[in-house]
């Protein structure tokens, strides 16, 4: 199953609800990308496993920095 390893997102179960009000099963996934991005600290390139919207965020405040908000440490990610 996908997984976005900065933010944890990953599929949901849920139900579709008819008309009616059956109820029958369902799987909610996220859009999970897997993205290689160059990060300065360690001169190299990383790929990762990324929703759209952590990849949107890092574009924004950049990976390290994204990472650390999340209190995760990227040298462990980049394994």
């Amino acid at each position: 199953m996908a997984k976005c390893v900065l933010t944890g997102k990953r599929a949901k179960r849920a139900n579709n609800v008819s008309h009616a009000h059956n109820k029958t099963p369902k799987w909610q996934r996220p859009n999970i990308q897997k993205k290689r991005i160059w990060v300065e600290e360690l001169d190299r390139y990383v790929r990762l496993s990324l929703s759209t919207r952590a990849i949107r965020t890092i574009s924004k405040v950049g990976l390290i920095t994204y990472a650390r908000k999340k209190g995760l440490d990227i040298s462990k990610l980049a394994e």
